[in-house]
């Protein structure tokens, strides 16, 4: 699978609210924790910084990173969207 293919797949093989609309959106956790349970619950085994709210989350997460990796950490980086290519949401 090439580049290409693989935006395509990712972009098309769930039901994303950007494409289907109000019908995407499962209300409560229920498949959110089930998700979680089936792959052993792997946020328990690193420690992560989760930023949430409506402004200001790239800036916010970037800068987080960038302190981080000068403490002498190593860091990883997910963000969504992307402004270009969906390259620019893992760092």
């Amino acid at each position: 699978m090439n580049y290409e293919e693989t935006l395509d797949y990712l972009f098309t093989s769930a039901p994303l609210f950007q494409n289907i609309g109000k019908e995407a959106y499962k209300e409560g956790l229920y498949t959110t924790n089930k998700l979680d349970t089936f792959f052993g619950h792997p946020h328990r085994s690193f420690k992560t910084i989760h930023v949430a709210g409506t402004n200001g989350k790239g800036s916010c997460s970037h800068t987080i990173a960038a302190i981080l990796q000068k403490a002498g950490y190593k860091t990883g980086l997910f963000t969504s969207p992307h402004l270009v290519d969906f390259r620019e949401r893992i760092r």
